[in-house]
């Protein structure tokens, strides 16, 4: 967004948006990247599609960028849904051929080129990986619900770690929330205990909220 834009947006946002009861300055600390307006903890991202960055909005530009169109080939708003794919087939071997060097991993679509990448959390950030096109044709076909996976704001996310056969579709700020989990808590070589008692509450919430449909 040009910086010509932005006050006006604020005003058009101010004007449409009823005063906010007060609130503890604690919920106070981080702003709307879009127009500047106070944001509580627990709040939506939009995807800045041409920097691929993760903003925080307010709830009016939640509302405004609801709708592909609103932010053309700028902005979009990463959806809310999770959805658990309780009939995921990817097996050991076809797990095995994605070459990822953990059991955890995110798989991304761009919007504008179609092509699906793979990125996992390692104690250095979020690490892309190389995907095949014919090892995600293969996923997919195995799994039609991934057809409706929305490019840039959505993504598959799958951990396998401990045991778990876990697939979920989710906001893209969710793959990143657990990125920077693992990033923050990670000690040693193995991770130690807090870091996996995070990922065991991370996942534990998103089957909490799951929609539970395929």
């Amino acid at each position: 967004m040009t910086t010509t834009a932005a006050p006006r947006l604020r005003a058009l946002i101010e004007r449409a948006t009823p005063p906010a009861p007060a609130r503890p300055a604690e919920e106070q600390r981080e702003h709307c990247e879009l127009c500047g307006l106070p944001v509580p903890e627990v709040h939506r991202h939009v995807v800045d599609l041409s920097r691929r960055q993760l903003l925080c909005a307010c709830r009016a530009c939640q509302v405004l960028f609801d709708h592909d169109a609103a932010g053309g080939q700028h902005y979009r708003l990463v959806p809310d849904r999770c959805v658990r794919l309780e009939e995921f087939r990817l097996d050991d071997l076809a797990w095995r051929s994605l070459d990822l060097p953990v059991d955890m991993a995110f798989f991304l679509r761009d919007g504008d080129t179609g092509r699906v990448t793979a990125f996992y959390p390692s104690p250095a950030g979020c690490t892309e990986s190389e995907l095949e096109l014919a090892a995600w044709s293969e996923i997919e076909a195995d799994n039609p619900a991934l057809a409706q996976m929305r490019p840039d704001v959505e993504a598959l996310l799958v951990s396998r770690a401990g045991g778990a056969r876990d697939a979920f579709v989710v906001g893209v700020d969710e793959c990143y929330r657990l990125v920077a989990l693992v990033r923050r808590h990670w000690r040693g070589l193995g991770g130690g205990d807090a870091v996996w008692q995070e990922l065991a509450r991370f996942f534990d919430g998103l089957h909490a909220r799951t929609d539970r449909r395929t």
